[in-house]
């Protein structure tokens, strides 16, 4: 492999682990939401920035997915250094100094912050989870399967796809049962199988969760667009 190819595999690794990399409120990858507002690899250094829709966006949210990036991108072989930086946002001095540190939540934001984002990032993950539930059971539902049985369905009885393996990993990070012989329906919290009697209310609540959880989701893109109007070209170009 030429010095060249050999960037380009880097530069392309770096990429793909940026894709790894969630909005927690989303549960979509920074490089599908235009996040990644720059990725340059060069001998072994990785530089990154990342821009967000709005310069108020929460700060703890605009943390994980910081220091998240930087672990992603730190994890990719062939790289010896990293530097991952939030451009055009209130808390970005505090936040890229803390994440280049390794300090912490609490430490980047000293008097002002009170708990790491352990749970925070705990409570996004469980709506995902509902949200992904929503996804599998609406397709089956479609197709004729009724709340009653969907309580009693195994993920290992739902057809083989993309949106059954995204619900299956989001479980995992909890530590809910993920098996194909767990229950389909499980409480969030708990990872107890949801009984048949209360599959109505879980499965609204399901649906509930996946519609804002889109919502969001359009309003941060369009928002992301209006502010920064290059995005179209930037992505063709990359």
């Amino acid at each position: 492999m030429t010095a060249i190819e050999e960037v380009r595999a880097c530069h392309a690794a770096v990429w793909h682990a940026l894709g790894t990399v969630r909005d927690p409120e989303l549960d979509e990858p920074l490089t599908d939401l235009g996040f990644v507002a720059r990725c340059e690899v060069d001998g072994g250094r990785a530089a990154v920035e990342l821009r967000l829709p709005t310069y108020f966006c929460a700060p703890n949210f605009a943390f994980l997915m910081v220091a998240d990036a930087y672990d992603a991108v730190s994890a990719v072989p062939g790289v010896r250094s990293v530097e991952v930086r939030l451009v055009d946002h209130f808390a970005a001095e505090a936040i890229n100094r803390g994440v280049a540190a390794r300090a912490g939540f609490v430490a980047s934001f000293a008097g002002e912050a009170v708990n790491e984002l352990d749970e925070l990032r705990a409570t996004f993950v469980r709506k995902a989870v509902l949200a992904g539930t929503d996804r599998v059971c609406r397709a089956l539902m479609k197709s004729g399967v009724d709340g009653d049985r969907l309580a009693r369905m195994t993920l290992g009885e739902v057809p083989a796809s993309q949106d059954r393996e995204r619900l299956r990993a989001r479980r995992r990070e909890l530590g809910l049962p993920c098996g194909d012989g767990d229950p389909l329906l499980v409480d969030p919290e708990t990872g107890e199988a949801v009984p048949p009697s209360d599959a109505a209310r879980h499965l609204g609540f399901a649906r509930l969760t996946r519609a804002g959880q889109e919502a969001n989701s359009g309003v941060c893109r369009d928002m992301l667009r209006v502010r920064y109007p290059h995005i179209g070209e930037q992505e063709g170009a990359r």
